[in-house]
């Protein structure tokens, strides 16, 4: 890159796009000629190869393959320690124009080219030599390893000192090379300590842009340092920075200026010394600057970076900085707007920062850029919202105030994963408190919630776990999610290996499974299998996993009774219970649907209750036909019981009427007893016909399912469940 007129070089040959060398006194025109001449012990005929080859080498990316080709750059790696002023200069414009090609470049490393450079920077005052040979190691320096050869090779004393060379091209190539070296650590102390942070300052007054561009590239790299801050600030960086700041004309250099800025800001002792000599006060005006939005929105940036200090957010709440990040959510300008909202998560975790923001009337004013076009403004939006309403309920209740929480179940729909995963977590902070969770269910919550449970954003499901957790919390959202078709996504959720995916999905089931109907469903979709699956793994099991089995079992009485062959005193049995008999740990509970349409075989019957009254069948029968039939297909309905109906009316009015606890319980065994065949003496056990009873009662019914009240010859087993009943 060509940047300002050089001092006097030879004569150079005008551009002529060919392949063809242009004539010189000796013989030949071909490149592989000019090549050969490079072995020339003449030192005139080898000075004025080399200049060929530079001219030909200029005109493109194709003549320098070419040469690469021909043999060329293992000659010029020799030329350039010639003993010979102009054969050295002519080589090292050669090699450097060549060393501009990937090709050449990857080839050139396998010379050990890199201390005759540097060598010749230490002692020549030729500022060709220096120009062609600092943009020959400009282009090596990208490469690791040529860093490292670079920097042992005491590369950067030289190129330092290079930094004040009158010609700009040696600058900006010195300058190019540091900035690659100082990505490295030790580099970046070894120009802290060789002097190079004045000289840097020095070139920001350059009066081309790419050095300027380049210095506070490398500024930035550098003060990440702490010593270096220091030193910064002695040679009154930060002033200088500001003076770039102020000038108009140096917008360009806004953005790389603040970055450099928010890292000496960064610590607060720098941080607290910048402040006492007014350099906080000169940043917020920078901020409030008005009709320069490129300057606030950097200036904003640059807060943001400053306050991820907990010591640092104190100061700047003390600056009253919430004040000036909410006059800035007006602006007109987007990303003046955007960066704002990306400042106020960093504020937002100082906790008066939070009031601060709400006392302002900074909610209303975020929870207006919800509608705004612009995907990523809304995206920031969210964040602040998921921020400011984290475990603050005033908060909550503001952005509830401002009709934030509509918007934000309408943002669930949204193709953004970010917004979607703002959006649900600041939901699930606000539906803790009831009027807000009923307002945000109220506006299709739940039904947006579904698709987010189908996502492959980990952030996503995370949110959106949690937020249902919190929404599902009463029968008619649970219902809502069935209906929905929420609780298979749900479900499936427990295959993910995410820890926190897979916890905050049992967190949802255990919620959801409150309710029989949605507990049910759950096992249909192999929820058991799958958390039985999960509390057998070491790295996979959590208290939340055990949570959800115990609740789903509790809710499912049938499935419990399949597992674990016993049920508890508080375990209440409804209609619709059924004993399929004991299972193995992993193997799937069919549902009674399921084994009733099963043909009748050898095994032991399933035991089902069915204590329907008249009243609840027709409720049932209402319900059935507001829902569409199959033509081909009718709705399966259990059986009836009418004799488990007699037994219990019986109950009701026999057994209730008794004061006396014990006596309740005695009369409620006899009665059982009597229903299931009386009294067997257990020696005469083997003559109670009750195995012939039950399959007698499964030939007749043609069903594998047999309703208890059906039994008239039962055992222990038959008799627990009725009693129970």
């Amino acid at each position: 890159c060509k940047m300002g007129k050089k001092v006097k070089k030879e004569s150079e040959t005008p551009c002529k796009e060919t392949l063809q060398f242009e004539p010189l006194p000796v013989e030949g025109r071909t490149p592989a000629t000019v090549v050969l001449l490079l072995s020339s012990p003449e030192e005139d005929i080898l000075a004025k190869a080399c200049e060929a080859i530079h001219t030909f080498a200029e005109k493109g990316d194709d003549n320098k393959v070419s040469l690469l080709g021909l043999g060329a750059l293992e000659s010029l790696c020799q030329l350039i320690t010639h003993n010979n002023k102009l054969v050295r200069r002519n080589a090292f414009m050669a090699l450097g124009i060549m060393a501009t090609n990937g090709d050449v470049k990857s080839a050139l490393k396998r010379f050990d080219v890199i201390p005759s450079i540097i060598d010749k920077l230490s002692l020549e005052d030729d500022i060709v030599v220096h120009e062609f040979a600092t943009l020959c190691l400009a282009s090596l320096s990208v490469d690791f390893i040529c860093k490292v050869q670079i920097y042992d090779s005491k590369g950067l004393p030289p190129l330092i000192q290079l930094l004040s060379s009158p010609d700009p091209d040696v600058k900006k190539n010195s300058l190019e090379i540091i900035f690659n070296l100082v990505q490295d650590y030790q580099s970046r102390l070894a120009v802290h300590e060789l002097g190079g942070i004045p000289r840097l300052l020095e070139l920001l007054k350059s009066d081309f842009p790419v050095i300027q561009h380049l210095a506070l590239k490398t500024l930035q790299n550098l003060t990440t340092d702490k010593d270096t801050r220091n030193t910064f600030r002695e040679e009154q960086g930060f002033e200088k920075l500001m003076d770039i700041l102020s000038n108009t004309d140096f917008s360009d250099l806004h953005a790389e200026a603040l970055q450099v800025v928010a890292n000496c800001l960064s610590d607060s002792e720098t941080f607290q010394l910048i402040h006492k000599a007014g350099g906080l006060t000169r940043l917020m005006e920078f901020v409030l600057t008005p009709n320069m939005p490129e300057i606030q929105s950097n200036a904003v940036k640059c807060i943001a970076k400053v306050a991820q200090s907990s010591e640092n957010r104190k100061l700047l709440h003390e600056q009253k900085v919430e004040k000036v990040l909410v006059e800035l959510l007006s602006v007109a300008d987007v990303s003046v707007k955007t960066a704002t909202c990306q400042a106020v998560p960093t504020m937002s975790l100082h906790l008066a920062s939070k009031d601060s923001f709400r006392d302002l009337g900074g909610i209303p004013a975020v929870v207006q850029l919800l509608n705004n076009d612009s995907l990523v403004l809304r995206e920031a939006a969210t964040q602040a919202l998921s921020n400011l309403t984290h475990s603050n309920q005033l908060n909550a209740f503001a952005v509830y105030e401002a009709g934030g929480h509509e918007i934000l179940v309408q943002q669930l729909h949204g193709s953004c994963p970010r917004t979607v995963a703002n959006s649900a977590a600041t939901l699930g902070n606000m539906a803790g408190q009831e009027v807000i969770r009923c307002s945000i269910l109220s506006h299709g919550a739940i039904q947006a919630l579904v698709e987010p449970l189908k996502s492959t954003d980990t952030q996503v499901l995370v949110n959106t776990t949690k937020c249902l957790a919190v929404l599902a919390c009463d029968t008619e959202a649970r219902a809502e999610l069935q209906n929905a078709g929420g609780l298979q996504p749900l479900v499936n959720l427990l295959r993910s290996y995410y820890k926190e995916v897979l916890h905050n999905a049992c967190m949802a089931i255990n919620v959801c499974a409150s309710d029989e109907p949605t507990a049910v469903e759950m096992c249909k979709f192999g929820a058991l299998e799958m958390l039985q699956e999960i509390n057998q793994s070491a790295n996979r099991r959590s208290s939340f996993s055990k949570l959800a089995m115990i609740r789903l079992l509790n809710s499912n009485l049938s499935v419990k009774y399949s597992l674990t062959d016993h049920l508890t005193s508080t375990d209440i049995m409804r209609d619709g219970f059924y004993d399929g008999g004991k299972v193995c740990a992993g193997q799937r509970i069919l549902t009674l649907e399921e084994l009733s349409k099963q043909p009748v075989n050898q095994h032991r019957p399933i035991i089902v209750v069915n204590a329907a009254t008249e009243k609840k069948k027709e409720d049932d029968k209402q319900k059935d036909e507001t829902q569409p039939e199959s033509p081909t297909e009718k709705p399966w309905k259990m059986m009836d019981d009418v004799s488990l109906q007699l037994l219990v009316k019986e109950a009701k009015e026999s057994i209730l009427p008794l004061n006396d606890e014990r006596e309740q319980y005695a009369a409620l065994a006899r009665l059982v007893s009597e229903a299931m065949g009386g009294a067997v003496e257990m020696e005469k056990l083997h003559e109670f016909p009750w195995v012939l009873h039950l399959s007698g009662l499964k030939f007749q019914l043609q069903s594998n399912v047999v309703p208890i009240g059906l039994i008239s010859r039962g055992i222990y087993c038959h008799r627990a469940l009725l009693f129970k009943v």
